[in-house]
């Protein structure tokens, strides 16, 4: 079991150390310099703090395909053992790598991270957030199953749970803690952000502090049942980033998508156990609210025609305008 452990560490490590090179050489290739001055459009970074099995890795792939061809950079955020919250002092180092690394702008950083608010770093231009989230018990059984048998991304990677075969509504029925309601609570924490109380389980100080970010401090939140027309409202309204996702994620080979192995549904009784959960309760008021609002952007921005969506024209012009030019 160490052995596993170390081989998945190490794969880990190396897959960031490529990343890494591949950015290095990206730069020297596109000559970047740190005097460099950017325009307007330029200056941009959209910080995605994806939270684990709601198609994140599919998204992010869609952002991959087209950094070379809409002239950005993406960079992955690995965090020693995927912990979610950084010390003080990393907090300080990203902040100030995000501000001030002229030579990764626009830049697109993706990551398990929780959310941070870089106003409070003194930071007077703070990053585009965006994020997606997917309802918590279907997210919940796709880590279960996930971290037994992997997805179809790196098949050959040994994962933490590799061997055990019980089934997630018999993890339900003997009470194991992989499945347990506490397991639920971290898309609450992830909005929420670097305080104590986020990470405190059934805290409805969280659920409140992470329904005020999601609303002020971030762009957009999709939902995983709606990637389509998440990624279709992010083309419009950012099209620096991701002109060309819409049709991509359509018409391409869906080579970005991502697929638990081996999952099995749970039935209808393990899903009501858990619904009887205060935690679920939490996690589930979040998810609506997060969907509510995203189903109020996307009715103010499309329209439906013969069965397709399409996005609205500028619906705005200006008049009046004074004083008069010659």
């Amino acid at each position: 079991m160490v052995c596993a452990l170390c081989c998945c560490f190490f794969t880990e490590r190396a897959i960031a150390k490529h990343e890494v090179r591949e950015i290095e050489q990206r730069h020297t290739i596109d000559g970047f310099r740190s005097d460099v001055v950017l325009d307007e459009d330029d200056d941009v970074v959209i910080i995605y703090n994806r939270v684990p099995k709601t198609a994140s890795t599919s998204f992010t792939n869609i952002a991959y395909d087209l950094c070379a061809r809409n002239k950005y950079h993406v960079l992955h955020i690995n965090t020693t053992k995927n912990n979610p919250v950084m010390s003080l002092q990393d907090q300080v180092r990203f902040v100030k790598n995000v501000t001030s690394w002229k030579e990764m702008k626009p830049g697109f950083y993706h990551g398990h991270i929780s959310f941070l608010d870089f106003a409070k770093f003194g930071v007077k231009k703070k990053p585009i957030y965006i994020n997606v989230i997917r309802d918590p018990i279907e997210r919940l059984v796709s880590y279960y199953y996930f971290l037994r048998f992997g997805d179809d991304y790196r098949p050959g990677l040994r994962r933490r749970k590799q061997g055990d075969k019980k089934t997630f509504d018999e993890c339900v029925a003997a009470g194991g803690s992989d499945c347990a309601p506490e397991k639920l609570w971290l898309q609450i924490p992830f909005f929420c952000g670097h305080s104590s109380e986020c990470w405190n389980v059934g805290s409805r100080w969280a659920l409140e502090q992470a329904k005020y970010n999601l609303i002020n401090e971030y762009f957009l939140v999709g939902v995983t049942e709606e990637l389509e027309d998440f990624i279709m409202l992010l083309e419009a309204a950012l099209p620096r980033f991701f002109r060309g996702a819409t049709e991509l994620y359509r018409t391409g080979k869906k080579s970005h998508l991502r697929k638990t192995t081996e999952k099995k549904l749970p039935t209808k009784e393990t899903i009501a156990k858990l619904q009887q959960s205060e935690i679920w309760k939490m996690e589930n008021e979040f998810y609506e609210f997060a969907l509510e609002q995203f189903q109020f952007v996307r009715a103010h921005a499309v329209r439906e025609k013969d069965g397709e969506l399409y996005i609205l024209a500028q619906n705005f012009f200006y008049e009046k305008i004074y004083p008069k030019s010659n």
